[in-house]
């Protein structure tokens, strides 16, 4: 059972989103688009507040209540302060904003994926210290240049990047920036708290601290593993061939349906669109397009197959497990096995094929109908 983390010191929280964010390409700021199925401002604050921030100032675009209020919607807790010209600027009215605090973490909305050991780690670091910052190594070799000539080289050893949210004892980086403000805007807060003598003390950060800044950075990485489930069935019926599992089998009965109805290929062709997130049969193949009257469920199953390497995809395995009472199996899963290898481009350990009964009980049991479920598992390529 996992415990409850331990609960923080007191702080408050400015998160700073009045940025364009225009090299993000994205239709809207970056802070206010999706990442993650949410908005990337969401991320953030949502973090602050559960780890205890109070008060928590967001600092927003000029008319830009309506975007962060949809942002968001449901939460509570937080205030909004219109931004100023440049970051600098938007911090210091977000601190200025608030009247009574210990502590203060000032953040970046661009960086969503806010771990809270960090802030935890900030925290402990004002007790000896007016200012702490996250950072983390460099481990690239750094080169001076000069119209685009090498000309010596910066020592990485004593080099660090720093990330967002930096932490400080609220009264000292106030001071700080009304200090400051007859100066050109600062690169970030512990420059602005170190020019005034305060010192900043460096804490482990986390790579999940990384800045969105282009659109590239808005793509979803692709799982390395996905999964997905289907399941179908179909009636028996006299004066129908019974297809099954890629194969023609001789049977008193054959199988219902609009296409050749082989309830196997159905299963497995839906587990494979499920595992890339793409619909089912019926969403590629309906069943009211007449072109589909009577085809084979082999083109079904080998389109899905096409869309999974298209996905950047590839079938690490296939389990089927067809539910009947007749006809038997076992005699035809060696023909499965191969027909399904074949249609996916996969060797044949890669395809299991088994078989069940309900031991007479439902649509199956009285012979009624063939049913069939198929888990597949796909790595990514």
């Amino acid at each position: 059972m996992t415990s409850a983390p331990s609960p923080l010191p007191g702080f408050a929280a400015v998160v700073v989103a009045a940025g364009k964010g225009l090299r993000a390409g994205q239709p809207l700021p970056k802070q206010f688009a999706s990442w993650r199925g949410k908005p990337v401002l969401r991320h953030s604050v949502e973090t602050l507040l559960e780890a205890g921030a109070s008060p928590l100032v967001v600092v927003i675009p000029e008319s830009g209540e309506n975007a962060v209020h949809e942002a968001l919607a449901g939460l509570t807790g937080y205030r909004l302060v219109t931004g100023g010209e440049t970051r600098q600027e938007s911090v210091a009215r977000g601190l200025e904003a608030i009247k009574d605090a210990e502590r203060v973490l000032i953040h970046d909305a661009a960086r969503p994926d806010l771990p809270r050991a960090v802030v935890s780690r900030l925290l402990d670091a004002l007790s000896t210290h007016s200012g702490a910052i996250p950072v983390l190594p460099v481990v690239d070799s750094l080169a001076v240049e000069d119209d685009g000539v090498m000309t010596g080289i910066a020592p990485r050893e004593q080099l660090r990047r720093v990330q967002t949210p930096q932490a400080f004892r609220f009264e000292d980086i106030r001071a700080a920036h009304r200090a400051w403000r007859a100066i050109p805007d600062a690169g970030d807060d512990a420059q602005v708290l170190r020019a005034m003598g305060g010192t900043v003390a460096l804490v482990e950060g986390d790579e999940r601290l990384a800045k969105l800044t282009f659109a590239e950075d808005f793509m979803a990485t692709p799982a390395a593993v996905r999964t997905g489930m289907g399941f179908d069935v179909h009636r028996l019926g006299p004066g129908e061939q019974l297809w099954l599992g890629g194969i023609r089998i001789d049977h008193d009965k054959g199988l219902i349906g609009h296409s050749d109805a082989d309830v196997a290929l159905h299963a497995l062709a839906d587990a494979l669109l499920g595992a890339i997130g793409d619909g089912d049969i019926g969403t590629h193949f309906p069943p009211s397009d007449p072109q589909w009257k009577g085809a084979s469920s082999d083109r079904f199953l080998s389109h899905a197959a096409d869309l999974i390497r298209q996905s950047g995809y590839s079938l690490a395995n296939i389990d089927l497990t067809i539910i009947c009472e007749e006809p038997k199996i076992g005699p035809h899963r060696s023909a499965m096995r191969a027909r399904i290898a074949e249609l996916l481009g996969v060797d044949t350990g890669a395809v299991s094929v088994k078989a069940t009964t309900t031991e007479r009980l439902g649509f199956t049991g009285r012979g009624e109908g063939i049913a069939a479920q198929a888990i597949a598992t796909l790595v990514r390529t």
